[in-house]
């Protein structure tokens, strides 16, 4: 089992390290303790993301690191940033490298006639620009070896958006943005506020660094809507791991005692929060669509809806904040804004305010940012949008006015910390404007702001309990593998609570009758938080590799001329993780086939299994009825499930036969009955096509099956299947969330009539308790046990999920055997298997008069 338990530990999620050891006293010791400690770290790491809170010295740790990095590698270093941010990165290095660790800054636009041969008068040289030259294609990124990312936060919108797809591809080396690939060694990203409810901010980050693909970590440590495809919510069992892994590459710091320094000279000042609501004119509510006069103005609902209360208030909210300010006339003030209505608004109210804003000279900009954080000047009117990142005006002002509230909370809480950091002496002043059509925006900005605290707490706490090395967080790591094996036995069924592939090779060869399985699904599902769990793979190539493991065990176990009858689909792959912009499919029904063929296993055919293409589309966006109109090329066809059948081949090779054959007596098994069942056709009664208004006005369930009756006794008729379809969609009777109307097949090979709600997840959802993820319907295996077994002998199921196939083998005077490695799971499948058989103990009438005529 060593061979096994390697793989298994193989799968830890911890960052590995591509960097290089610095030594203590090569790191400059005029930076603070914690600093010079977050330095070595990342070092080490060589991809890692610096999330240190405001005022704890980012802007030196990326100085420091790129200077350690061009003497101890020769790597040329780029650091990127916004162009409000350069003056800090030159004051930084004014105030903390002197003497030995002296270094150059250089800011670019182009690395065209910008670039120096060299380090003048022996400085370490490092370079500086910003984020739309690299954008814009003016700085070839092959120039540089080292690259970090201050306010990384740009690499927010994931794949849609351009910054994150150019800087894969010119930093990263991802070309599936379609831009040159570059991929530089040495990669950090800095941010105070990578905001831990954003889940896919952080897998950006890791995308960027290296670290995880974004879909293979969404597969990983997430569970997916099955109604919506972009809503992902972390598993509650994975969520620990998934902050363990965090942590294993990037370092949220609140404080220095967060890394066992002292906090002394880092203690935030208070923060007096001021909320300011202005009344709405009910008088302007408007009207209804009916004409209908409105008794309330409507509330600020959406983004849209937010802006035309924004725009019709800005008269009363100019008027507030003026009265704030002459409150308080001597103090400096920082007034955050969002529209340029609102800037031209606070400059006429206000003329001695100076502005920051995109359409003026960035020098301009830049002389402004730095005059009101020298003090001198008392106003400075900016967007969070602009000036919310980087800039620190903590010296001079104390004081902050947002004259609106939004949706956007990193824009928001950036914008907070331009005073509320660490050196700043006094009481941080906040007053926030918002109308009484903003009390929703208002407790949505105040939730978020909460679960910001409570996860950057989590994180805090991890790296205490752990440290900064990836051996505690692999140690902790490794604790979820294994599981304490459980068993429970019946009459007619064992279930085990174990990892499959130790429970399989523990069992005697040639000891089951029939193997009835549904495999996990490649690593779309993870269903438990042990690294044993199959979901629990890096790919498809990853997860054959487990399987590798089972599968000999699979065919050693089964009696020679059995059946194995594994249960699969093909899998569809997101555009944005191949570069092709549009959704493919990944053969895993063909690679599962191919699988078991190498492994031994005959194979002797698939049947096909119809699912519901309305469905799919709810959970996969990839066949909808209006992308077909925009581009019909685009579109793929709803994914068939499919059960392929395996054999065992038997001992005698000179004859086709099992070992032990399966016997059907033709007494019970008529001639007539086989050929209806090798043929899988059945005839109805009915000489016409069903009229569409014979339809209408009835209940789906008998829509649904008078259209199945209809479809298999007639001869297909494309146009007039759609014509029934369009006939009930006008009269609000074909549903946009499940397909009443589906093609139905007579071929034995394709099975339409699989009830896909006929599961144990039914009996799950009836008694509270937790659904499986991908539950096997009883059709499925009912059929498989009754075709190729004979009553009392022994089915297997791998991955016993609710323990459905002992569930139905018991019903079906089969004996059943499951193995999970899910406890809960496990649990309930017991339950199942307990109640089937108490059941199937209990005599009918009908026994007891047999059992009476006997004895007469």
């Amino acid at each position: 089992m060593n061979d096994y338990r390697s793989f298994i530990e193989g799968k830890v999620a911890v960052a590995g390290e591509a960097g290089f050891d610095v030594a203590p006293h090569e790191i400059n010791p005029q930076l603070k303790d914690f600093v010079r400690a977050i330095v070595a770290w990342a070092a080490q790491g060589g991809r890692r993301g610096i999330f240190s809170s405001f005022g704890l010295h980012k802007t030196s740790a990326q100085i420091e690191l790129a200077r350690l990095c061009r003497i101890k590698t020769g790597s040329v270093p780029l650091i990127i940033l916004p162009l409000g941010v350069r003056q800090e990165f030159f004051d930084d290095a004014e105030q903390y490298f002197k003497g030995d660790y002296r270094v150059r800054l250089k800011f670019i636009r182009s690395t065209v006639g910008e670039l120096e041969e060299g380090n003048e008068q022996d400085l370490p040289l490092i370079y500086l620009t910003n984020y739309e030259s690299v954008r814009e294609g003016k700085i070839d990124t092959s120039k540089f070896g080292f690259v970090s990312l201050d306010e990384a936060a740009c690499l927010r919108g994931f794949g849609g958006s351009k910054t994150f797809r150019e800087f894969m591809a010119r930093l990263a080396g991802d070309a599936r943005g379609g831009a040159v690939e570059n991929e530089i060694r040495y990669r950090f990203v800095a941010t105070a506020t990578p905001d831990p409810n954003e889940h896919i901010e952080l897998l950006a980050y890791a995308a960027f660094l290296g670290i995880m693909d974004v879909g293979q970590a969404k597969t990983r440590f997430f569970k997916r809507n099955s109604e919506k495809a972009d809503e992902l919510t972390i598993h509650p069992h994975k969520e620990r791991e998934f902050w363990l892994w965090v942590a294993s590459w990037a370092l949220f710091v609140s404080k220095p005692s967060d890394l066992g320094f002292s906090d002394e000279g880092y203690v935030l000042p208070e923060l007096d929060i001021r909320w300011h609501e202005i009344p709405a004119d009910h008088t302007k509510a408007g009207t209804e669509r009916d004409g209908q006069a409105k008794f309330f103005a409507d509330e600020a609902i959406g983004v849209q809806n937010a802006s035309k209360v924004k725009r019709d208030s800005l008269p009363q909210r100019i008027d507030l904040m003026a009265g704030l300010i002459a409150s308080d006339p001597d103090d400096h003030c920082l007034l955050w804004h969002d529209l340029e209505a609102e800037r031209l608004s606070i400059e006429k109210t206000i003329p001695s305010v100076r502005s920051i804003f995109g359409s003026q000279d960035l020098d301009v900009n830049e002389a402004n940012a730095i005059g009101f954080k020298r003090g001198e000047f008392p106003y400075l009117a900016t967007k969070p949008s602009m000036s919310g990142a980087g800039c620190n005006f903590q010296y001079f002002c104390h004081w902050m006015i947002f004259l609106g509230i939004g949706f956007k909370f990193h824009d928001f809480i950036q914008a907070v910390h331009r005073l509320m950091r660490f050196g700043q002496t006094k009481k941080v002043r906040l007053d926030l404007i918002y109308t009484e059509q903003e009390r929703s925006v208002r407790r949505k900005l105040e939730e978020r702001w909460k679960r910001h605290d409570e996860q950057s707490a989590i994180m805090a706490d991890i790296i205490k309990e752990y440290g900064l090395t990836r051996i505690g967080i692999a140690g902790a790591l490794k604790r979820t593998i294994g599981v304490n094996r459980v068993e429970v036995r019946g009459d007619r069924f064992v279930c085990v609570n174990n990892d499959c592939v130790e429970e399989t090779r523990s069992m005697a060869g040639d000891s089951v009758d029939l193997i009835v399985t549904s495999i996990p699904f490649s690593t779309q599902y993870e269903y438990t938080p042990s690294y044993n769990d199959f979901g629990h793979t890096d790919d498809d190539v990853h997860f054959f590799r487990q399987m590798d493991f089972l599968t000999p065990e699979l065919l050693r176990i089964l009696k020679p001329g059995r059946i194995a009858m594994i249960h699969c689909k093909d899998r569809i792959v997101p555009g944005g993780l191949t570069g092709l912009g549009f959704q493919t499919v990944s053969p895993f029904g063909a690679e599962t086939m191919l699988h078991f063929r190498k492994h031994g296993f005959a194979y002797i055919g698939t049947k096909t299994i119809i699912t519901d293409v309305v469905r799919e589309n709810n959970q996969t966006y990839r066949l909808g009825w209006t992308e077909q109109c925009k581009d019909g090329t685009r579109m793929g066809f709803g994914l068939p499930e499919y059960v392929h059948v395996f054999r065992k081949p038997q001992t005698d090779r000179s004859k086709g036969y099992a070992d032990d054959p399966v016997v059907k007596d033709k007494a019970e098994y008529s001639r007539g009955r086989w050929q209806l069942d090798a043929h899988g056709f059945g005839r109805s009664s009915g000489n016409r096509l069903l009229s569409p208004v014979e339809l209408l006005g009835q209940e789906a369930k008998v829509i649904y099956r008078r259209w199945r009756e209809h479809s298999l006794s007639q001869v297909y008729d494309f146009e007039h299947h759609v014509a029934v379809s369009d006939t009930l969609d006008a009269n609000n009777q074909l549903p946009p969330t499940f397909m009443l109307l589906p093609p139905h097949s007579w071929h034995p090979d394709v099975e339409t009539d699989v009830a896909r709600m006929r599961t144990l997840n039914g009996l799950q959802h009836a008694k509270g308790r937790e659904l499986h993820l991908c539950p096997l319907q009883f059709d499925i295996v009912d059929r498989a046990i009754t075709q190729y077994t004979m009553p009392g002998e022994t089915v297997f199921d791998p991955f016993g999920g609710l323990m459905t196939v002992p569930y139905r083998a018991i019903a079906l005077k089969r004996r059943g055997i499951g193995v999970e490695l899910s406890p809960s799971y496990f649990r309930d499948g017991v339950t199942y298997c307990q109640e089937a058989e108490r059941e199937a103990d209990v005599p009918t009438l009908f026994d007891l008069l047999s059992e009476e005529g006997a004895a007469a």
